[in-house]
């Protein structure tokens, strides 16, 4: 029976812990994983277009010994052309995994239900675990550990917000969630999150203030308030966030040695100040490049999974 990996809801905190090991004897060692993916070949779907997403798999792939197929917006369009059922049996016969970046979750969970082979979840508009387990790795390798640190997010509360929801909860990270009152975080995952935090002694807050979620936080981020596909209601958003930008006076109220993170792209002077993620405490760069650690020890967890 395969493994997939869709939600960080789907794992147990000593997976999670087995994955941020992984990842970090991956970026120590890099030529002792060259043989895990040799003869493989892996589809990645793309739907939405990415810089961190296609270069960090494509790369990583090939560090594996595996063959990447690129498959752009207009080769495989789900549910359109042919039924994603279809797509997903297809593909089983030619490839040894898939890699799916896409508008909506539901085509992932379809990806997943059909397909024979690991399916992972690189973004839908529910969640987005590979980046999330990547910026659980930054925060440890900075502060050497994640229980007992706070995490602040400010901003809208997408699909990057349910998926630190459930890794910090999981993990044993407190994490306090500042959005405007119409953009909270999926129903959910909040209460996947508490469900978590109350076995691990971690701290679920969701308030609308972000002066009371930065307060004290070893970890301040942030995401963009127009995402891909929302260009339509930029106008509203930037109307609706006014308030929510991370800037010198917010970042003021957070741990004098807090670091700085965002999934990028970055929209300065919107969601975050230029002083801010182009700061000393900034570490946006050493998350992206632990995308790549990160989704690496993914692969090889799930071809490695013992059922």
């Amino acid at each position: 029976m395969k493994k997939d990996f869709i939600s960080l809801k789907d794992f147990s905190s000593s997976e999670l812990n087995e994955l941020l090991n992984l990842a970090k004897q991956l970026k120590h060692s890099p030529r002792q994983s060259a043989d895990y993916l040799r003869g493989k070949s892996f589809a990645l779907i793309f739907q939405k277009p990415s810089n961190r997403t296609r270069v960090s798999f494509e790369t990583g792939i090939f560090q594996l010994g595996g063959n990447p197929i690129y498959l752009a917006p207009d080769d495989i369009s789900l549910g359109k052309r042919e039924p994603t059922a279809d797509i997903a049996r297809t593909l089983s016969r030619y490839v040894d995994g898939i890699v799916a970046r896409v508008f909506f979750h539901q085509d992932i969970l379809d990806l997943a239900k059909y397909s024979s082979v690991p399916v992972i979840n690189g973004l839908s508009d529910l969640s987005h675990p590979c980046q999330a387990m990547a910026d659980m790795f930054t925060i440890q390798e900075k502060f050497n550990a994640l229980k007992g640190l706070k995490m602040a997010y400010v901003g809208d509360g997408n699909n990057m917000t349910n998926s630190l929801l459930i890794a910090a909860a999981k993990l044993g990270m407190s994490i306090s969630v500042a959005t405007p009152q119409d953009y909270a975080p999926d129903a959910g995952y909040v209460n996947a999150a508490r469900e978590c935090a109350a076995k691990t002694g971690a701290m679920i807050t969701v308030t609308q203030s972000p002066q009371e979620a930065v307060r004290g936080a070893h970890v301040v981020y942030t995401d963009t308030w127009v995402s891909m596909g929302q260009e339509e209601e930029t106008e509203k958003r930037l109307k609706d966030f006014e308030g929510y930008q991370v800037d010198e006076k917010l970042v003021a109220l957070a741990d004098e040695k807090f670091i700085f993170m965002h999934c990028l792209p970055a929209h300065r002077g919107q969601e975050v100040s230029a002083s801010v993620i182009d700061g000393e405490r900034s570490v946006v760069f050493d998350e992206a490049e632990n995308r790549l650690h990160m989704q690496k020890a993914v692969m090889i967890f799930l071809f490695t999974f013992k059922h």
